[in-house]
C-alpha cells in the first residue's frame, strides 16, 4: 500500500494497513537534534509530504521568520525575534488605529506565483501531498494586534469586516491556485484555543469565522481535494462545526481536551489527525507514559484501523527517545489494522 493510499484510507476510514505517519519537526529541532531528527525520518518515513513552492521575497521583506532579529513578512508585518528556531512576536501591529487601515495591501502578486513544480512532484512521489495555510484570524491578529482584535471581535466596527475582506479574498485567491495543481489536500489553519477554552465565545466564532473556513472548505471539496485544519488550545466547542463544513483531518491538541468524550461524540466522524502532547509527555514524560499516550489515543479515537493519523511536532524540547516510543508505539498500535 503506498503512503497516498494509506492516508486516504484512514480519512475514509477504511483499515489502512498500518497508522499513516506525519512529524512536523520545528527549526528549533533542527538546532538541537539535528541526528536524532534524521535517523527518526529514516526509520519512521512519513506518509504526508509538502510540494516545493517557490514564491520571490517582495522589496520589503527582510530577515527570516526563525532567525533572531527582524523579520518584515509579504503584508509588511514586522517580526521580532530574540531566540532561534522559533518564530518571534508582532510588537508594533501595522494597523494600531483604524485610521491606519489604508496602509494595508494584500501581496496579490504573490497568488499562483511558484507553483511550477507542484504537479511534477505530486507525479513522482507516492506520498499524500498536502499544501496551503491559510490564516484568517492569526493573520488579523499580525495586522490589528492581538489586543485590538479582541476587542474589535467584542463590537466589530466597519473597519474589522474590511480587514477580514481583504484577508479572505487573498486567502481563497491562493487556495484557487493550488485547487487547480494535483495536490491531495489542502489545510488552513488558526490557533484558536487557549489552555481551557476557546479564545472566542463559539457564537461569535460561529458568526465571524465559520463562514470563511466553510468557503475554504467548500472550493476544496469542489476540486476533488481533502481538506485538513490545524489549530492548538482546547477547540472541542467546534469540532461539530468543522465537521459540518467538511473537514476531512484535525490536527489538535488533543491532550488538552477529555479525549475519551472526543472520542464518544466524534470518533468515525473526523480523522484526528495527531497530536501527542507536546506540552508535557514529548519534553518531560517517560517513555512509558509516551507510549500509554499513544495507546489512549488509538483506544479512543482510532475506527476500524482509520480515523487516525500518528503525527507530533518535535520541538526544540523533546526528547529524542520520546519521539522513538512514540513511533513504536504507534507501530504496534496499527499493527494487523488492515
Amino acid at each position: 500500500m503506498t503512503s497516498r493510499e494509506r492516508v486516504r484510507r484512514a480519512l475514509r476510514f477504511e483499515r489502512p494497513d498500518r497508522v499513516a505517519r506525519d512529524l512536523w519537526v520545528l527549526d528549533g529541532a533542527m538546532v538541537h537534534h539535528k541526528a536524532a531528527v534524521e535517523a527518526l525520518r529514516e526509520r519512521f518515513p512519513g506518509d504526508i509530504a509538502h510540494p516545493p513552492i517557490h514564491q520571490p521575497r517582495l522589496a520589503h521583506q527582510v530577515g527570516h521568520p526563525t532567525e533572531v532579529g527582524t523579520y518584515v513578512d509579504e503584508w509588511g508585518c514586522r517580526f521580532e525575534n530574540i531566540q532561534r528556531g522559533v518564530v518571534g512576536e508582532v510588537k508594533e501591529p501595522l494597523v494600531g488605529e483604524w485610521s491606519e487601515l489604508g496602509k494595508v495591501k494584500a501581496p496579490m502578486e504573490l497568488v499562483g506565483v511558484g507553483l511550477e513544480e507542484v504537479d511534477g512532484f505530486c507525479e513522482s512521489t507516492e506520498t499524500f501531498v498536502l499544501a496551503g495555510w491559510g490564516t484568517p484570524f492569526e493573520r488579523m491578529q499580525y495586522i490589528r494586534g492581538s489586543e485590538n482584535l479582541y476587542m474589535d471581535i467584542a463590537d466589530p466596527p466597519a473597519e474589522f469586516f474590511e480587514l477580514r475582506r481583504m484577508v479572505h479574498e487573498f486567502n481563497l485567491a491562493g487556495q484557487e491556485a493550488l485547487c487547480r495543481t494535483k495536490v491531495d489536500g489542502i489545510i488552513f489553519a488558526d490557533d484558536w484555543g487557549s489552555q481551557k477554552a476557546l479564545l472566542i465565545s463559539p457564537a461569535r466564532w460561529r458568526e465571524l469565522y465559520k463562514p470563511l473556513y466553510r468557503d475554504y472548505a467548500a472550493m476544496a471539496k469542489a476540486a476533488g481535494k481533502f481538506v485538513f485544519m490545524h489549530s492548538d488550545g482546547y477547540i472541542m466547542d467546534i469540532y461539530e462545526d468543522l465537521i459540518e463544513i467538511g473537514v476531512d483531518a484535525i490536527n489538535s491538541q488533543l491532550f488538552c481536551m477529555p479525549i475519551e468524550e472526543i472520542g464518544k461524540r466524534f470518533a468515525g466522524r473526523i480523522t484526528f489527525w495527531g497530536e501527542i502532547d507536546r506540552q508535557n509527555l514529548m519534553p518531560r514524560g517517560t517513555v512509558g507514559q509516551v507510549r500509554e499516550g499513544v495507546r489512549r489515543v488509538w483506544r479512543n479515537l482510532a475506527c476500524e484501523g482509520g480515523g487516525v493519523i500518528a503525527q507530533f511536532e518535535y520541538g526544540i524540547d523533546t526528547r529524542p527517545e520520546n519521539a522513538v516510543a512514540a513511533f513504536e508505539e504507534w507501530e504496534q498500535a496499527g499493527c494487523g489494522a488492515g
